[in-house]
């Protein structure tokens, strides 16, 4: 699957004020059309809600075959709205989003895309939470979408190494959450990645996904493959970033989140959580609380 050049992105032009959640389409720098949904927070202004749009802003990035609309992505939201505003999208080739998915490579367009819609609605802090395949997008997010140092210098390693350039301040993230996220590219140890990787290669398996799973799915290999996430774990700091794993994840087994702590070292927060299985799916209320009250403690 192809990688492209990450500059600068079109996206939707908003009211910097609105009374309530807000549907509209951005343009990622590839074209791509995505769709996008901006709800406030709920909470009181006792509760620390800031309703001139400063205050920290969520941006949910949900799971291979997940959508904007989907019921565990509007919980998930639900419980996020209650501690922060947030903005919930589709990537590409899921939903009413145009193109197709490249399994975590130009979603990371898509990513950031949402992150600078959330600054110019005036959100000074944006977190990005990221759920399985969207938890690998926000680990390359926050590597790749560096803040750019007082000097004005772009950011180097991880985007010199995958050959991107112009990756813009104002889509940074603050802060990043990756929840059941693989550590490597390529993971075929459990029975549910075999049956996935079989529907993202084989013509056959990719016809279930556009029709059975509502997926659609490029063809291509990755070319170049992309940084792994691993690796990215270990450039998002000084952002703080907090890896989120069940012990009963049938997906990626418990030595991906702990790859993906080691690799960040000081600049990671692990919770291995005792009898959850796999990305939003299984994240109950009291986690996704939880979740958010990290989301917004500076």
């Amino acid at each position: 699957m192809s990688s492209v050049s990450e500059g600068r992105f079109r996206s939707s032009a908003v009211p910097s004020i609105t009374p309530g959640p807000l549907r509209t389409a951005l343009r990622t720098d590839d074209g791509v059309r995505i769709e996008a949904v901006y709800e406030p927070c709920t909470a009181g202004a006792g509760a620390g809600a800031e309703s001139s749009f400063d205050g920290t802003a969520i941006v949910l990035a949900h799971g291979f075959t997940g959508s904007v609309d989907r019921p565990a992505v509007r919980r998930a939201a639900g419980v996020f709205a209650g501690r922060a505003a947030v903005v919930t999208f589709s990537f590409r080739g899921h939903g009413g989003s145009g193109g197709r998915s490249t399994v975590g490579d130009r979603e990371v367009l898509d990513l950031a895309a949402a992150v600078a819609w959330a600054r110019e609605l005036g959100h000074r802090r944006v977190v990005t939470a990221g759920f399985s395949m969207g938890g690998s997008v926000v680990l390359r997010h926050g590597a790749l979408y560096a803040r750019r140092p007082a000097d004005g210098a772009e950011p180097g390693g991880a985007v010199e190494r995958e050959g991107r350039t112009g990756a813009r301040s104002e889509a940074h993230a603050d802060a990043v959450v990756a929840v059941s996220a693989p550590a490597r590219w390529y993971y075929r140890g459990t029975a549910p990645m075999r049956r996935l990787h079989w529907v993202v290669t084989r013509p056959m398996g990719r016809m279930v996904g556009r029709y059975g799973l509502r997926t659609r799915i490029d063809r291509n290999e990755w070319d170049p493959v992309p940084l792994p996430p691993v690796e990215a774990a270990g450039l998002i700091a000084p952002a703080p970033l907090l890896i989120v794993h069940g012990d009963r994840d049938p997906y990626f087994p418990l030595d991906h989140p702990r790859s993906l702590a080691d690799a960040a070292g000081d600049g990671a927060e692990l919770w291995l959580e005792r009898g959850m299985g796999h990305a939003e799916n299984a994240a109950d209320e009291t986690l996704l609380t939880r979740i958010a009250d990290w989301a917004v403690t500076p």
